[in-house]
């Protein structure tokens, strides 16, 4: 029986494994969790609106009736395609008939790694956790402190990860904290949102580009558009000779693809995103298909298919479609992208929404985004808790997972750091 190997278990992997349920094949998908996340709202998560368990599903849970897949909870560290094997973290070594790499994308800091230690990125939930954490202990350690300053906040990249994240946290401080801190004013909190090029959401068509940032300068965010950030401190952004005190950095201002797309020996992108063949295999080995934020797909209209969960499921569905056909001795098939189209929410019933030249703004948007979200999550269980967490948040103002997994030992050290005065440049 031929064996399919799938690296990843996101939106591509996912959809790959499913559409191959029934087929003759012995399906092997690794992945170095054991869940599979809906990324797209990982940022209500640090944020504290949802909890982890709830945008997450176990990827044996979700294959348990396909009886011809297996699930391995391992670390993919290359792939040898001569040889047909996948080389895992602890020396183990996987053989393959065909193989998909759906490994995805990770937070890319422009040759500054170091900054990945004061900004974290938004990738994964330890990412999610990791910024609740930094999020809500400001406000514990500036409450301890008495501080007479108003909190900063700076989110970096206008992308919809960073408008979202940015609209999000003005309502949080003015809100869901109200009255709950004696010695500071949760409502004078700083969120400075910055982009590097000319405006938010660059995806988007300009007029709602526009849109996006009246909606947030009206939320309270301060947007400054062309901020090419040149060093990230641990209490800091600095933007050439200027020095933006912040008393937390998020970053969302870049992806790169995974480092397992060097490792087939075929060419890829500056984004380290590797070049595809039509039928997404790549060049030289029609065993092995490369789909998601991984591959580089190019558009008929020029530029490339973006990395969205849509794109992705739709590039694991022609994948396996094109193993089922290579082994029925049929042709394969093209790639050829269905647009469904682009969503970012900023606020409280504002959003905006973008389907081909249509576009749809405000309250219907933001309906239109809570109906895809929800469409989207995989299992009933999580569509119902989520939803209602959104009518809970909606109506109450309050967020049910505000939890620093910390203790109060590890707060006083971080009280510490911020206290210690920094010595001169």
């Amino acid at each position: 029986m031929p064996r399919v190997v799938i690296i990843g278990a996101g939106f591509g992997g996912l959809s790959a494994a499913r559409a191959l349920a029934g087929a003759d094949l012995a399906i092997t998908v690794i992945d170095r969790t054991n869940h599979h996340l809906f990324q797209p709202l990982l940022y209500q998560v640090a944020t504290a609106v949802l909890a982890p368990t709830e945008i997450i599903s176990p990827i044996r849970h979700l294959l348990r009736e396909q009886r011809n897949a297996e699930v391995w909870l391992a670390d993919v560290r290359g792939v040898d395609v001569a040889a047909r094997v996948v080389r895992l973290h602890d020396g183990r070594q996987v053989d393959y008939d065909f193989l998909i790499v759906a490994a995805g994308s990770q937070s890319f800091y422009f040759g500054h790694s170091d900054w990945a230690l004061h900004a974290p990125g938004l990738k994964t939930i330890v990412d999610a956790l990791e910024i609740r954490r930094r999020f809500l202990a400001a406000f514990e350690i500036a409450e301890q402190r008495g501080a007479a300053d108003p909190l900063t906040f700076v989110v970096v990249g206008g992308g919809p990860t960073g408008v979202e994240l940015a609209g999000m946290l003005p309502d949080i401080t003015r809100f869901a904290f109200r009255g709950e801190f004696r010695r500071i004013d949760t409502r004078r909190t700083r969120v400075v949102l910055l982009e590097g090029g000319a405006r938010l959401l660059p995806t988007f068509l300009p007029s709602l580009s526009a849109r996006a940032l009246d909606d947030l300068v009206a939320l309270g965010v301060e947007v400054r558009l062309q901020a090419k950030v040149t060093r990230v401190e641990a209490d800091a952004v600095c933007l050439g000779s200027e020095r933006l005190a912040a008393d937390a950095v998020f970053w969302a201002a870049g992806n790169s693809a995974s480092p397992l797309g060097r490792t087939l020996g075929v060419d890829v992108d500056q984004s380290g995103r590797v070049l595809v063949e039509p039928d997404l295999s790549i060049p030289g080995h029609p065993d092995v298909f490369v789909i998601g934020d991984l591959a580089a797909v190019p558009l008929a209209a020029g530029g490339f298919v973006p990395g969205v969960a849509p794109a992705a499921t739709q590039m694991g569905a022609v994948a396996a479609d094109n193993i089922a056909r290579t082994l029925r001795g049929e042709a394969r098939r093209r790639f050829e992208y269905r647009d469904r189209g682009q969503l970012a929410t900023i606020g409280r019933r504002k959003a905006v929404a973008q389907f081909g030249r249509r576009v749809v703004t405000g309250a219907p948007a933001w309906l239109l985004w809570l109906f895809v979200h929800i469409l989207y999550l995989a299992g009933f269980r999580n569509r119902l808790t989520v939803l209602i967490e959104w009518a809970y948040a909606y109506l109450t103002y309050k967020r049910g997972a505000r939890l620093i997994a910390e203790d109060a030992a590890w707060l006083a050290d971080a009280r510490a750091k911020r206290e210690t005065p920094r010595p001169p440049a």
